[in-house]
């Protein structure tokens, strides 16, 4: 079955806000193909569907963060959001099949759900080389560290002058 969307258009869409992995609801109103104050409109009709842990509006700091550090800033007059975002966790994007129920809807969410299934098993497994080099880093340390010190005493300026060998001719 041909994708929709590009897997990685979605991964650039998660974003870790408060510990958690979520999509911004402007970047989920674009990959369903609607304004995002139609989708927003859509999911307030439904609010009891979408408890804090599923959803929630970011704070100013948060925003302002966000808009500098990962780039989310659109140019132009008129951009310029009135209300602050709200993001969506992925139990909060499992939700929205519920609300939005086109057949472009459902087949982004699928594509939406394979992304935090896909990031969540590179985070485990990034976790795992994190742990396997530290073990590694605890075991070897000492042999390392005295093959460190043997380079450095190997690459020191020689401290006192040596003395020449050979033949002098006095003039």
């Amino acid at each position: 079955m041909k994708s929709l969307i590009p897997i990685e258009r979605i991964e650039n869409s998660i974003y870790l806000i408060r510990d958690q992995k979520v999509i911004l609801d402007e970047h989920l109103a674009a990959l369903y193909n609607v304004e995002t104050k139609v989708f927003n409109r859509a999911v307030k009709r439904n609010i009891k569907r979408f408890p804090d842990d599923f959803m929630f509006q970011l704070c100013k700091r948060e925003y302002d963060h966000l808009r500098l550090r990962a780039g989310v800033i659109q140019k132009g007059r008129g951009r310029h959001r009135k209300y602050l975002p709200y993001v969506f966790t992925e139990q909060g994007v499992a939700m929205l099949s519920s609300v939005l129920n086109s057949d472009r809807a459902i087949q982004v969410n699928i594509e939406i759900m394979r992304a935090f299934v896909k990031l969540r098993e590179l985070m485990s497994t990034h976790k795992d080389i994190v742990r396997k080099i530290y073990s590694m880093e605890k075991k070897y340390d000492t042999q390392i560290q005295s093959l460190f010190q043997a380079i450095n005493k190997l690459m020191e300026p020689p401290t006192k002058k040596q003395r020449l060998i050979g033949f002098v001719r006095d003039k």
